[in-house]
């Protein structure tokens, strides 16, 4: 009887502990985002503030609405680069982080992740010319109200909605092609179509990551590995960020007010 207590006492402490360590991974996961999140925005606004100017003699182009750019804006939006800084993003997660996370620390995976943060900003510095900011500010905040029901419910559902991830993905790639195929198209309606859909799929991954990220912790807790867990919760915060900048990206199609 005094060995089958010590038995369930152990494996009671041993909940409690791993309880405590998803709490604090679940934390760093979001904080880790979040501040990911900020780079991001500061990034983008600094960026589209350099792009612009209000002197139309030193203005080196004009956007269709108006706005005038100096020569940097010129060479982010108008000139070839526009594609190398479109595409770079989705070069990182394809073919950059796979490779960071076999080979690097965690301490430098975190740096990838900054840094890919700062990239994105680059590529999302154009919503500050073409939107709003009150629009941008009350897109973002129905995102991040979204996002939090999401991933709350991803994390405290008892369904298993591991099987969700394929055909998520599956849907992803579907969208890329279509907006590649688009950017010679330029249809407004297959534009509108891609946002809905796009808002569903990745409203569907965030569900999905959250409860993965949770299932990948419990399933190697009991290892020890803090190096990996730490790579573990960088891989994390980077899913769940591009969902949240998916989801607002859409959003924005739908809330966005022009400039």
């Amino acid at each position: 009887m005094a060995e089958f207590d010590t038995i369930r006492t152990t494996g009671a402490v041993r909940t409690a502990e791993i309880d405590a360590g998803l709490r604090a991974h679940m934390n760093k996961v979001y904080g880790t985002m979040s501040m990911g999140l900020l780079i991001t925005a500061l990034a983008a606004w600094a960026i589209s503030g350099l792009a612009v100017t209000t002197d139309p003699s030193s203005a080196a182009a004009q956007l269709p609405n108006g706005t005038l750019l100096t020569s940097l804006g010129s060479a982010i939006y108008l000139s070839p680069l526009k594609w190398v800084i479109m595409f770079a993003p989705l070069a990182f997660v394809f073919l950059g982080w796979g490779a960071l996370m076999r080979r690097g620390s965690a301490a430098t995976v975190q740096l990838g992740f900054w840094a890919f943060a700062a990239l994105m900003g680059l590529s999302f510095s154009s919503i500050f010319l073409i939107f709003t900011s009150v629009s941008i500010t009350q897109t973002f905040l129905v995102t991040a109200i979204a996002f939090a029901g999401l991933s709350l419910w991803g994390y405290t559902t008892k369904k298993d909605i591991s099987g969700w991830g394929s055909f998520l993905i599956m849907g992803v790639i579907g969208l890329i092609v279509v907006m590649i195929v688009n950017i010679f198209l330029q249809s407004p309606v297959v534009m509108y179509a891609v946002s809905a859909i796009g808002v569903l799929i990745f409203a569907g991954l965030t569900a999905f990551y959250t409860q993965d990220i949770k299932n990948t912790y419990v399933a190697h807790a009991a290892h020890g590995d803090q190096e990996w867990l730490d790579k573990a919760a960088m891989d994390g915060a980077l899913s769940l960020y591009i969902s949240f900048l998916n989801m607002f990206q859409f959003l924005l199609m739908f809330m966005g007010q022009g400039e």
